[in-house]
C-alpha cells in the first residue's frame, strides 16, 4: 500500500502523464517530468551526470504539443490510443560507401548512413509524436520495479572489444555513456550480456572468424571472396532499389484525396442511417503502413493504408460493416479502379489511381452484378481437381467473382432433414455425352458446395459430423449414379469398397475425391482389358502389369477401411499413379490436352513409344503406325486432326517426328488467327500475319537437303525469307492470352503493374498491421545496416520469384521478419537487440486504462519504441558491437537458411525448416512447431467481411439505390472526377439485404513465422508444398553460388530475373519451333507446291 503522502506528492506527475496521453503530447516532456520526479531535493552525486571535456549534454526533447481538443470518453481514448499514427520514411537514399575489399568482413564506413530528420509536411507521413506514450517512460526512474538487468549499460560494454588490426565500422568514439540524457532509453548490460545464450563482450578470435568457429576448408581468403563478391553486389543493387522522395509525395496526395472520400462516406452513414449527429468526421483516417512507413520500401512500391474509424458504430472491419462496400461505390463514382476483396484474411479493397477504359467498365460491371445478386460462384479448386493435402494449392487473396451470393454456413453442416429437399438436385446429376470426368468432377464439387457441404481433407476433418459425412455420401453416391458410362457406373457400383458404406452398420464413410479416383482409375483397368496383346514388349512386363492390376482389384474388395476416408484416399492414389505408369495405357488414353502446345504433346509421345518398343523391338514398323494413330486421335482441335489424318494418309509416313511437324504448323496457325480475332498483334502486322498463316496451311513438302531428318517440311519460298524474319521479331501467339491457360490468380479485374497510377490496398483491419510497422521502423534504426540488408534480400526474392504469396510462396513481410530473426539471434555479436524484450515497464495507470496503451486488440504489443533514443543511441554506436561488412552478414543469412548443419563462421546449426519456427520475439528467436501446435494444417471457416449496407442498419433499408452506371459516373467532358462529397453521396442509398456468407481460410505450417504480436498468426501460411519446395531451392542456388565465388567460379547469376529468363526460354523454344517446321532451305520457286 502506498502511502498517502506519496500519493498525493505523485498526483500531479500521474494527472499530467494522463494528459499527456490524451493529447499526443510530447515524448520528452514526460520523460523529463519523471525524472525530475524521480530525483531527491538534494544534489547526490548519484543525480549528476558528468560529460568528458568539451562535451555537452544532448537535448532529446521534441518540439512541445499542441494544444489539446475536445476530450473523448473512455472508450474512445482507448481505441484512438491503439492507432499508432506512422510517418512514411523519408530518409535520404541509402548512400553505400566506396570499399576496399580486401578486408570485406569489417564495415568501415568513413560516413554511416544518417537516418535524416522526416520532410515535414501536412499529411499522415509528417513526423508528429505517436499517440501511443509509452515508450517515453524514463527508465531511470523504473529500475526498482523491473525484475532483473534494468540497471544502465556501462561503458565498458560498448567500448571495442575486436583486435588492433580489426578497426571498427563506426568512426565516432564512444562517448562516456553515463553523459546521455536521462531522458533516453538505454540497454541493460546484464540483457545484452545473456541475450540469447550469447557474449558480446568476448573477444573475436579471428579477423574472418567473429563466432570463433569456422570448418576445416574455408580459408580466410575464400571468405574474403564472398563477402567481396556480396558487398559488390549489395552496392550495385540498393542504389537503384530504394523509393524516392517525389515518388512519396505523389503517393501522399493520392493517400489525401482518398482519405476525404472515405472520411464523407462514413461520416454521411453514420449521420444518415446510424443517427450519430454527434459523430466527428476528423476521426476517420487513412494511415500509412507497410514498407512505406517502416522504411524497407522499394521502387514502385505498393502503399498499404489503414481505415480507422474508432467511433463509427461498427467497426470497419466486423463483417456486419457495409462500410467496405460503401467506400468501394465511393471510389469508383470518383474515377478511380476500386475492387473489394472479401475472401482475404481481412476485407481489403485494390485502389489504382488511373484505371484504363476497359479495367473500369469491368470493375463498375462486377459491383452491378454483385448489387443485382447475378455474379457466378467459382469453385475454388476447378482447377485444381488433385487431391488438396496431397499437392497444396496456394489460398488467393484475389477474389475473382467477388462476394458469393448463395448462403453459407459454418460447421456442422446441414443435418439429414435439411438435406432432403435437395434429393431433386441429386437425382438430376448427371454426365452429358460429352462431358470430361475432369470437368464432370468440378461439377460434382459445385453441387456439393450449393448444398453448404465440402469434401473432407485432413485440415477440415476435425469439424466433419455425422451430418457432414452423410450428406458427402449422398453427393458421391449422386456423382457415380449419373455416370455417362452404363458399365463404368455398374463397376463402380458393384465395389464393395464403394457399397459397404449403405449395407453394414461399420460405415466406410466415402470422399468424393476418393470416388473420382475410383472412377479415373477403373476406367484404365477396363482399357488395360481392352488392350492388344502386342501392345507390351515381353511376358516379364506383362506379368509385372498383371500384378498392379490385381493390387486394385484386391483393394476395392476391402471390406472395411476405417472410419475416415484418408487411408483409402490414399491406397487409391498409389495404385493409380501405379496403373498410370502401364505405357499400354498410357497409349491409349493419350490426347493432347487443353492448351497443350504440339511440342510437349509430341515429347510424350515419344517416351511412351519408347516405352512400349523397347531395344529389343522387332516390330517397330507396326508399332509405329499404331502410335501415329493413337497420336492423332488424340489431337485434340477436330479440324486439325483430320487435316493430319489426311497427311498420313496420302504420304502413308511411319516417322513420327514428321507427323507432328504438319501438326506444329497447323496449330501455330490456328494460334495466329485466334490472336488476331482478340486483336493481340497491332494492325500493320496483320499482313505479314495472314501471309504466314497461308505458308503453314501449305502441303508439306519432301526435304533436298536434309532428307534424314526432315522427311517432308512447310517449305518457304526465297522471297518470303522476309516474312519468316519478321515473325521471329513478333510476339509468340501461344503466349497471348486466347491461347494460353487463364491465371486463376489474374483475371479481368485484376490491376496492371503498370500504367494505372499510384496503386494501394485499404485494409478495414490495420491496428496490429500499425505496430508491427512502428516495430519494424524501430529495427531499422538500430543499425545503418539493416535497411540494406532487409532491401537486398526483398530485391533478391523478387527477382527469382519467391516473394508472391498468393501463388504459395513467402510475403514481403515474412522476409523482413527472416532478416531481423538472422541479425538479432545469429549472427554473433548480434547486429540488432531484442526490441520486445527491451520493453519498459508499464506507465502508471489503471489496469483498464492500459488497453490501447501496452495491448491493442487484446495483443500485447510492448517494445522498446523509442525513435529518438534507439537513433541517438545508433549514431553513437552504443546498440551492437557487430562490426562486420554487409557482404559478411549476407553471406552468414544466406548459410543459415541453405543448410542445416554446422555454419562455417558460426558454432550454430543452420534452420530448420521442418521443426522450427520463427519467433522475433522470443530469447533465442526459435520455437518449435510441436510447441506452438502448428504440425498440420487446418480449414477454419469465418464471416466473410464487405457486407451489404442493408445489414448494417435493418431499420434504415430503402428499397435499391440506383446503379453506379446512372449516378455516381463520372460526368463526362468534366475532366476531373467528382468531388468527395459528390463521391460520397449516393452510398446513403441503402440495399436489399444480402445472404451472409463465410469463406474457408487455409493454415498450413510447412514454413512458420510468428507474427510478434499477433502469436497465433503463421505469417507464412501461405506457403504450399511447392513454395516450399522453391524457397529452399533458392536459399540453396544461392549459396552454391557465394561458395563458388570463394573460389573464383561465378558460372550463375545471383540475381537473375526469371521472369526475364523464363521469357528468354519461352523465346528460344519459338526460334526452335519455326526451325522445326521449315527446316534450314528455301525453295527456289512456287513450282515445289505443285
Amino acid at each position: 500500500m502506498q502511502p498517502a503522502h506519496s500519493r498525493s506528492a505523485d498526483a500531479p506527475l500521474e494527472d499530467h502523464l494522463r494528459s499527456l496521453i490524451l493529447t499526443n503530447s510530447d515524448p520528452a516532456a514526460v520523460s523529463d517530468l519523471a525524472s525530475q520526479s524521480a530525483l531527491p531535493e538534494d544534489d547526490s552525486p548519484q543525480t549528476e551526470h558528468e560529460l568528458p571535456l568539451g562535451q555537452t549534454q544532448a537535448d532529446t526533447r521534441r518540439p512541445a504539443p499542441r494544444g489539446g481538443r475536445k476530450r473523448l470518453n473512455q472508450a474512445q481514448r482507448r481505441q484512438m490510443n491503439a492507432e499508432l499514427t506512422i510517418p512514411i520514411d523519408t530518409r535520404a537514399p541509402v548512400h553505400l560507401p566506396s570499399q576496399q575489399y580486401a578486408h570485406p568482413h569489417h564495415y568501415r564506413d568513413p560516413q554511416p548512413f544518417q537516418h535524416v530528420q522526416h520532410v515535414q509536411h501536412h499529411s499522415s507521413f509528417s513526423s508528429q509524436s505517436s499517440a501511443y506514450p509509452v515508450h517515453n517512460q524514463d527508465w531511470a526512474t523504473s529500475n526498482d520495479k523491473r525484475s532483473h538487468g534494468q540497471s544502465r549499460l556501462d561503458h565498458a560494454l560498448f567500448s571495442a572489444s575486436t583486435s588492433h588490426h580489426q578497426p571498427d565500422w563506426r568512426r565516432q568514439a564512444h562517448p562516456n555513456f553515463d553523459g546521455l540524457s536521462r531522458g533516453v532509453n538505454v540497454i541493460p548490460a546484464d540483457s545484452l550480456s545473456s541475450y540469447g545464450g550469447r557474449h558480446p563482450t568476448q573477444p573475436q578470435s579471428a579477423l574472418y572468424n567473429p563466432g570463433g568457429h569456422r570448418h576445416s576448408g574455408l580459408s580466410p581468403d575464400q571468405l574474403i571472396s564472398q563477402s567481396s563478391f556480396l558487398d559488390r553486389l549489395c552496392h550495385q543493387i540498393i542504389a537503384g532499389a530504394q523509393i524516392g522522395p517525389d515518388e512519396i509525395f505523389e503517393k501522399e496526395s493520392f493517400r489525401g484525396h482518398v482519405e476525404a472520400i472515405c472520411r464523407h462516406v462514413v461520416s454521411r452513414h453514420e449521420h444518415e442511417v446510424n443517427g450519430a449527429r454527434e459523430f466527428q468526421p476528423e476521426t476517420v483516417e487513412l494511415k500509412c503502413f507497410g514498407s512505406l512507413a517502416s522504411g524497407f520500401a522499394t521502387k514502385a512500391a505498393d502503399m498499404d493504408l489503414g481505415l480507422l474509424s474508432p467511433i463509427s458504430r461498427l467497426p470497419p472491419d466486423s463483417p456486419e460493416s457495409p462500410i467496405p462496400r460503401l467506400i468501394e461505390e465511393a471510389l469508383l463514382a470518383a474515377g478511380f479502379g476500386a475492387r473489394l476483396l472479401t475472401k482475404t484474411r481481412v476485407p481489403i479493397i485494390k485502389l489504382c489511381e488511373k484505371p484504363g477504359i476497359a479495367l473500369r467498365k469491368n470493375l463498375l460491371e462486377a459491383r452491378m452484378k454483385w448489387e443485382n445478386g447475378t455474379e457466378e460462384e467459382r469453385d475454388p479448386d476447378d482447377d485444381a481437381p488433385e487431391d488438396p493435402d496431397a499437392l497444396p494449392e496456394p489460398d488467393s487473396p484475389i477474389d475473382t467473382k467477388q462476394t458469393p451470393t448463395k448462403a453459407q454456413t459454418p460447421q456442422p453442416p446441414l443435418s439429414p432433414r435439411t438435406v432432403s429437399p435437395h434429393d431433386e438436385d441429386l437425382s438430376s446429376f448427371r454426365q452429358s455425352s460429352n462431358q470430361s470426368l475432369a470437368s464432370y468432377y468440378s461439377s460434382a464439387k459445385r453441387l456439393l458446395h450449393r448444398l453448404n457441404g465440402r469434401d473432407i481433407t485432413y485440415s477440415n476433418s476435425q469439424g466433419f459430423t455425422e451430418a457432414s459425412y452423410i450428406l458427402l455420401d449422398k453427393v458421391a453416391s449422386a456423382f457415380v449414379q449419373g455416370l455417362y458410362d452404363s458399365d463404368l457406373r455398374s463397376r463402380i457400383l458393384a465395389y464393395p469398397s464403394f457399397h459397404v458404406g449403405d449395407t453394414t452398420r461399420v460405415t466406410n464413410y466415402r470422399s468424393l475425391f476418393g470416388v473420382n479416383m475410383m472412377i479415373e482409375g477403373e476406367k484404365l483397368v477396363i482399357s488395360w482389358e481392352a488392350r492388344q496383346p502386342s501392345s507390351d514388349i515381353s511376358s516379364k512386363n506383362d506379368q509385372t502389369f498383371n500384378k498392379v492390376i490385381q493390387r486394385w482389384s484386391d483393394l476395392h474388395y476391402s471390406k472395411n477401411f476405417g472410419t475416415t476416408p484418408f487411408w483409402f484416399n490414399k491406397e487409391l492414389q498409389l495404385a493409380v499413379d501405379a496403373l498410370r505408369q502401364i505405357p499400354s495405357i498410357q497409349i491409349m488414353h493419350l490426347q493432347q490436352e487443353l492448351y497443350e502446345s504440339p511440342m510437349h504433346y509430341h515429347g510424350r509421345t515419344n517416351k511412351i513409344a519408347t516405352a512400349m518398343s523397347g531395344p529389343l523391338s522387332s516390330n517397330g514398323i507396326g508399332l509405329n503406325a499404331s502410335i501415329i494413330q493413337h497420336y492423332v486421335n488424340g489431337i485434340r482441335d477436330k479440324k486439325i486432326r483430320n487435316e493430319v489424318h489426311d497427311f498420313v494418309a496420302l504420304t502413308d509416313t511411319q516417322a513420327l517426328r514428321t507427323v507432328a511437324r504438319k501438326h506444329k504448323a497447323l496449330h501455330l496457325a490456328a494460334e495466329y488467327e485466334r490472336a488476331i480475332q482478340h486483336d493481340r498483334y497491332r494492325p500493320e502486322d496483320i499482313p505479314v500475319l495472314r501471309s504466314y498463316i497461308d505458308i503453314l496451311c501449305r502441303k508439306p513438302v519432301r526435304s533436298v537437303q536434309q532428307l534424314t531428318d526432315f522427311e517432308y517440311l512447310i517449305p518457304i519460298m526465297q522471297n518470303e525469307v522476309g516474312v519468316l524474319d519478321t515473325i521471329r521479331q513478333l510476339p509468340d501467339p501461344a503466349t497471348l492470352s486466347p491461347n494460353k491457360p487463364r491465371d486463376r490468380y489474374n483475371d479481368n479485374l485484376e490491376f496492371p503493374k503498370r500504367g494505372v497510377g499510384v496503386q494501394c490496398d485499404i485494409n478495414f483491419s490495420a491496428h496490429l498491421a500499425l505496430q508491427n510497422t512502428l516495430l519494424l521502423r524501430c529495427y531499422s534504426y538500430v543499425d545503418p545496416r539493416v535497411r540494406p540488408l532487409v532491401l537486398f534480400v526483398k530485391h533478391w526474392a523478387k527477382a527469382r520469384g519467391i516473394n508472391t504469396p498468393y501463388r504459395g510462396t513467402l510475403s514481403s513481410y515474412g522476409y523482413v521478419l527472416m532478416v531481423l530473426h538472422y541479425l538479432v539471434n545469429i549472427v554473433e555479436p548480434f547486429v540488432c537487440p531484442n526490441l520486445q524484450e527491451l520493453a519498459p515497464p508499464d506507465p502508471d495507470l489503471p489496469p483498464q486504462a492500459l488497453e490501447g496503451i501496452t495491448t491493442c486488440q487484446g495483443r500485447d504489443v510492448r517494445f522498446w519504441r523509442d525513435e529518438q533514443a534507439i537513433q541517438s543511441l545508433a549514431q553513437q554506436g552504443q546498440l551492437n558491437q557487430n562490426t562486420d561488412s554487409l557482404g559478411a552478414l549476407l553471406r552468414g543469412f544466406f548459410e543459415y537458411y541453405a543448410q542445416g548443419s554446422m555454419m562455417t563462421t558460426l558454432p550454430k546449426k543452420g534452420f530448420d525448416w521442418g521443426r522450427d519456427v520463427i519467433s522475433i520475439r522470443t530469447h533465442g528467436g526459435l520455437l518449435s512447431k510441436a510447441d506452438k501446435g502448428w504440425t498440420g494444417a487446418k480449414t477454419v471457416i469465418q464471416r466473410q467481411g464487405g457486407a451489404s449496407p442493408a445489414s448494417a442498419e435493418l431499420s434504415a433499408i430503402k428499397a435499391q439505390s440506383p446503379s453506379l452506371s446512372n449516378n455516381t459516373a463520372p460526368k463526362p467532358n468534366s475532366g476531373q472526377p467528382p468531388s468527395p462529397d459528390e463521391a460520397a453521396r449516393s452510398t446513403t442509398e441503402q440495399r436489399a439485404p444480402q445472404s451472409k456468407v463465410v469463406k474457408e481460410v487455409r493454415h498450413r505450417f510447412l514454413f512458420a513465422i510468428e507474427d510478434p504480436f499477433e502469436l497465433d498468426h503463421n505469417v507464412a501460411r501461405t506457403v504450399t508444398h511447392n513454395g516450399i519446395v522453391s524457397i529452399r531451392d533458392e536459399f540453396r542456388r544461392a549459396w552454391r553460388i557465394i561458395k563458388a565465388s570463394g573460389k573464383g567460379h561465378v558460372a550463375e547469376d545471383l540475381l537473375e530475373d526469371v521472369e526475364a529468363r523464363d521469357e528468354g526460354l519461352r523465346k528460344k523454344q519459338f526460334m526452335s519451333l519455326l526451325d522445326e517446321i521449315h527446316g534450314n532451305e528455301t525453295f527456289p520457286d512456287a513450282g515445289v507446291l505443285m
